[in-house]
């Protein structure tokens, strides 16, 4: 079964900053970041507990090439997961805790 995702407002910023960014970086590199979290994203629709709980309900799925990690849990009830953040790997992980 595939879950649906849910990506909380905050969470796209995340991702619209970091895009922004890289961007700026190099040409192409802010679409191949966004491509690589809409990658991770399907792959958490398929397998939402592949990831491991790493704060109380708080599941995190690490980017391969871009060091970033999305922070997400799982709502049963409604077969989704909710993305919380889309936050670099050296920011505080705290974050998230302010937008469940």
């Amino acid at each position: 079964m595939i879950f649906k995702s849910i990506l909380l407002p905050a969470a796209k910023e995340d991702i619209r900053e970091a895009a922004l960014w890289y961007k700026g970086k190099g040409t192409g590199l802010g679409k191949r970041f966004t491509a690589e979290v809409r990658d991770k994203v399907r792959f958490i629709q398929k397998n939402p507990r592949a990831s491991n709980i790493r704060y109380d309900n708080i599941r995190t799925a690490v980017l391969s090439v871009f060091p970033f990690m999305i922070h997400y849990f799982i709502d049963e009830a409604n077969k989704s997961v909710i993305i919380i953040s889309v936050l670099h790997t050296s920011c505080n992980p705290d974050i998230w805790a302010e937008r469940k």
